[in-house]
């Protein structure tokens, strides 16, 4: 019997580590099976091969899109040609959306499609709705609210759990740390988590670093770590924190022990998010991108918050400075706000717990595993 062929198709880097952990699970289950990807160093060490390397892939907004489009269309060209020549039994999408369902519009069912980290139409472009529909075999979501919604649709979904609960710890005890990075055990430490992609970095990293100047002022005895993504060149963040004189270490590769000295955070809203809430650290939301691409961006969302941990809680519970309210003086004023009375910051983390609780139990990648494998069996 011919060995099963799986291609996995992810755009970014938390898309990526999702992605590798699916693979390594369902390499556990059976490590015949072989599987093919567009996707990053992640899902290459979790022993996939990859067919494209996607570091330079990610985007956000409409004009970064429009400025890589040929890209894109070759990218897809390219999929399938490699569907055709590789002949897949299953393919897993993962995130990514605005390519992916194009992409499967294209494979039109011809063979098994999954989505994994489905596409958040409950927040914004509901008319995505009728492709995955349409074009989705199945689908496998991480909260629990969206498996209500896709079967109010009729579509065939299974709610898995957050995988980030298997992934969210750090390497090693504070201390240990602290000492590795000549960090101080005496002072206060805040975590800047500014994104994981290159525009980001670039557009919030100059606000969490104006607004860490204003909190040292008020502060003594405060540092302050900036968890570096691998996946932006260390140009960026050198250029960015030139002249700032204050206490600062940038970190590469090691975000969960970063927030795990943390006193408090200041965080791009995205995935971290839900990674500080689970490490139950009190934080901010922060974010920003160019003003154009705010302006189409903002009235397809159609939630009333951004950050994922305030819209999993279904409620405000950590503060979000999205755009024209991302001033350096409104969020160094709730920084040290939090700081400064501990039954407010005791009070965020019990909300945390709850938002935690809400993300089901650990094994999330394990029991999508079991469903890939249900699917590949009837193939």
């Amino acid at each position: 019997m011919a060995e099963k062929q799986i291609l996995l198709i992810c755009g970014e880097a938390s898309g990526d580590l999702n992605a590798a952990n699916l693979a390594k699970e369902i390499l556990k289950l059976d490590p015949e099976i072989k599987i093919s990807a567009v996707g990053g160093e992640e899902l290459r060490r979790a022993g996939a091969e990859i067919i494209y390397d996607i570091k330079d892939l990610s985007v956000i907004g409409l004009f970064d899109v429009l400025k890589k489009l040929p890209h894109f269309f070759a990218l897809k060209d390219f999929i399938l040609t490699k569907i055709k020549e590789k002949k897949p039994d299953c393919l897993i999408f993962v995130d990514f959306s605005g390519f992916n369902l194009r992409l499967a519009k294209s494979i039109n069912k011809s063979i098994p499609t999954i989505y994994y980290i489905s596409p958040q139409v409950w927040a914004s472009r509901p008319g995505r709705i009728k492709t995955i529909k349409k074009f989705i075999s199945r689908i496998i979501v991480l909260f629990k609210f969206e498996e209500e919604f896709y079967k109010e649709q009729g579509i065939n979904v299974d709610f898995v759990g957050h995988p980030l609960l298997d992934i969210v710890k750090p390497t090693m005890d504070k201390k240990e740390f602290l000492r590795q990075f000549n960090l101080s055990t005496g002072k206060t430490t805040i975590a800047l988590l500014p994104g994981s992609r290159k525009s980001e970095v670039r557009d919030i990293l100059p606000l969490m670093l104006k607004s860490a100047t204003l909190i040292e002022k008020q502060l003594k005895n405060v540092q302050f770590v900036i968890a570096k993504s691998p996946n932006v060149d260390w140009e960026i963040y050198i250029r960015e924190t030139k002249g700032f004189n204050s206490n600062l270490e940038i970190i590469e590769g090691k975000t969960y022990d970063c927030l795990n000295v943390a006193d408090f955070a200041l965080v791009a809203s995205g995935t971290a998010t839900l990674e500080t809430a689970i490490m139950q650290k009190p934080f901010a939301v922060i974010y920003k991108m160019g003003l154009l691409n705010y302006l189409l961006y903002r009235p397809q969302v159609k939630v009333p918050f951004i950050g994922m941990v305030n819209i999993v809680a279904d409620k405000l519970i950590v503060p979000e400075f999205i755009q024209f309210a991302a001033s350096p003086k409104k969020i160094s004023e709730f920084a040290l706000r939090i700081l400064k009375k501990p039954q407010e910051a005791e009070q965020m983390k019990k909300d945390l717990a709850s938002v935690k609780s809400l993300l089901g139990e650990k094994g999330a990648a394990f029991r999508a595993a079991k469903i890939v494998s249900g699917v590949l069996s009837t193939s």
